[in-house]
């Protein structure tokens, strides 16, 4: 019975906060360290105060951020063991519930101890807006393919080795960019990254460059589900719209779409695309601008959710190449 009660399962909650401004996609840290090591805004699940663990989120991030949530949705319960440092003796199981929370720029931050910071901090490797990231093929790839040799069988060689092509589009496969959690728990796997090595998980080959800055527990997980929900939601519903302001230009939305995507969009096709699918309309004014012609400001459609049972901004695959 004494041993029983020792097996406790405490349920933790946790929030990806994002918003987009200047075209840098950024989340919301709480406790920020300069070498790493931030964390989400989170707290434990009180059954006896909080009504619903959605309600026992917003109030954490409350008292954590002073910030009131708007667009906020579960992303998935995490429970694997290693996800945080036990005290000795402690058998504690934290079962930790993810949110993805979406506020548009401008929120002034009146917390201590919060920053916004570019999600690009800690996943470098998923912005492509410029050209391929460097280190893909500096540093990952090399990485890799030490890791699909390593394996005990000829069979889990090879199975890594595909994940590291449809992950990281290798061989000349299409780049994915709603593969954030998967690219993010094979580096896990091959022990590259500093969450591994602090779960006690040995690296397969040593990196002299960090894969990105650390988080807190497995927040950073946490974080790549969120960027991965944002990105293929955004295909099929009009989330991106929870992060413009009531009026903005097609350029403006455009930036903010390849922020969250992490990959350029041709300018003529994605104009076509928001306006022959009517997601947006004129709103019959002009952006100020210092220089130029000034740019026609829309807003969002909202009928268009009456109008289609899936409207969302699609993007085009890229290649890895």
């Amino acid at each position: 019975m004494k041993r029983a009660a020792q097996n406790v399962v405490s349920i933790g909650l946790s929030a990806a906060i994002v918003s987009v401004g200047e075209e840098t996609p950024r989340v919301l840290a709480v406790h920020p360290q300069a070498q790493g090591a931030d964390a989400l805004p989170f707290g434990p699940f009180d059954p006896l105060h909080h009504r619903t663990l959605e309600s026992g989120l917003r109030a954490w991030v409350a008292e954590q951020t002073r910030l009131d949530l708007g667009y906020a949705e579960q992303l998935y319960t995490f429970g694997d063991r290693g996800r945080h440092l036990l005290k000795p003796g402690e058998e504690l199981r934290l079962v930790s519930v993810g949110y993805l929370a979406l506020m548009r720029a401008g929120h002034e931050l009146k917390a201590p101890d919060t920053l916004w910071r570019d999600w690009y901090r800690y996943f470098p490797w998923e912005d492509w807006r410029n050209e391929k990231p460097a280190l893909i093929d500096a540093i990952i790839t090399p990485a890799l393919k030490v890791f699909a040799k390593a394996a005990s069988t000829t069979a889990e060689s090879e199975m890594r080795r595909d994940r590291a092509r449809l992950c990281f589009g290798l061989d000349g496969l299409s780049w994915d960019e709603e593969k954030v959690l998967e690219r993010y728990e094979l580096l896990y796997e091959a022990g590259l990254i500093e969450e591994a090595s602090r779960d006690g998980r040995a690296p397969t080959v040593s990196v002299d460059t960090p894969l990105g800055a650390s988080m807190t527990f497995d927040h950073r997980r946490i974080l790549a589900t969120a960027i991965a929900r944002l990105r293929g939601k955004m295909k099929y519903r009009p989330v991106v719209f929870e992060l413009m302001p009531p009026a903005f230009t097609l350029l403006e939305l455009q930036r903010t779409v390849e922020a969250i995507s992490g990959i350029r969009l041709h300018k003529q096709n994605f104009r076509r695309l928001v306006e022959d699918q009517g997601l947006v309309e004129g709103t019959g004014r002009r952006a100020a601008i210092a220089r130029g012609r000034p740019a026609e400001l829309f807003r969002f459609r909202r009928e268009v959710l009456r109008e289609r049972p899936a409207p969302g901004v699609r993007l085009g695959a890229r290649k890895a190449s």
